[in-house]
């Protein structure tokens, strides 16, 4: 598993996150909100052997030129000349602050240390906690609470390193990852895989959208269907689009408002099948490519869930 010494501890799993994800101040009664980022740690120093086993990292800040390895370079200075000149709004949903330059650059940042960690550092896999989300985020304009593709920033990294030329996306978050597709469909070996509420916001995500290269597959359900349906239909989803074609790199975008109870979404999942979509991506990833993971936090609106599936995740990833 390519285990790593930590305080004297076996180290598999990277907990990366950065204090400045917190200065992203969207107001309490915005469903963004800082709360949600507080209530993972909190799980997590709950969760003893966890918290020891992990290895705590914080985060660099992205850089300009990685930010526009998937927006445009007018739109990041737009985000930044907002945040510098004390914020505002980008669109009806999402909000900047004057911190939010370096809290969306420290997000994007996380996920790209988690691709070099599994890269260059043996820690194969990661969860990063950040915030702000990034998977609705377009390549000249944010949407739906985010700001920076943080994933799909991530994969197109990872390739112009050279670490690899093969990604996987898997975002099981329960609206569709709108701005991850249009991030990577034009990239044939990036492969985007997508299960999302349907009909839902951001109204995207057809299943007959399979991008300009075929390289997506969108997942749409419907609501309030048992849990196992969500669970198979992810499982076979993944099996499709990696027929025939093995990723060197697997990145998760982990939405956890698709758990049972989430006040924007309408799934049914439960903690025990978080565990379960995460053992199956590390299992696929241990054959594919020794196991490298890459998780970043999306959605999820019910803080203390949201912590507590975070724990979860973080135990499947090990």
């Amino acid at each position: 598993m390519g285990l790593t010494a930590f305080a004297g501890i076996a180290v598999s799993v990277a907990f990366i996150s950065n204090s400045d994800c917190g200065r992203h101040d969207t107001g309490w009664g915005h469903p963004e909100h800082v709360g949600r980022l507080r209530a993972i740690p909190k799980a997590l120093r709950d969760e003893t052997d966890l918290f020891q086993r992990v290895e705590h990292v914080e985060s660099r800040h992205a850089t300009v030129d990685e930010l526009a390895l998937a927006h445009d370079r007018g739109y990041i200075e737009q985000v930044r000349a907002l945040a510098a000149a004390g914020g505002g709004r980008l669109d009806a949903d999402t909000v900047t602050s004057e911190g939010s330059w370096d809290a969306a650059t420290a997000g994007a940042g996380a996920v790209l240390d988690g691709v070099d960690l599994a890269f260059r550092d043996g820690r194969l896999r990661s969860f990063c906690a950040v915030r702000p989300p990034g998977h609705h985020a377009l390549r000249d304009a944010a949407m739906g609470f985010c700001l920076f593709g943080n994933v799909a920033i991530a994969a197109h990294y990872a390739r112009a390193r050279q670490l690899a030329e093969r990604v996987l996306i898997v975002d099981w978050d329960v609206h569709h990852g709108n701005g991850t597709q249009a991030l990577v469909e034009h990239e044939r070996d990036i492969h985007f895989v997508s299960m999302h509420q349907w009909p839902w916001y951001p109204g995207t995500g057809a299943a007959d959208d399979r991008g300009p290269h075929r390289n997506v597959w969108n997942v749409p359900m419907a609501a309030n269907l048992a849990p196992d349906v969500y669970v198979g239909a992810l499982q076979s989803a993944v099996d499709a689009a990696t027929a025939g074609w093995t990723p060197d790199l697997v990145l998760i975008s982990a939405g956890f408002d698709s758990l049972a109870g989430d006040p924007l979404g309408a799934f049914t999942l439960q903690y025990e099948h978080v565990r379960q979509l995460t053992r199956f991506l590390v299992d696929r990833a241990e054959q594919w490519c020794g196991g490298r993971v890459v998780s970043a936090l999306e959605g999820g609106y019910a803080p203390e869930r949201l912590a507590a599936a975070c724990v979860q995740h973080m135990l499947a990833l090990e």
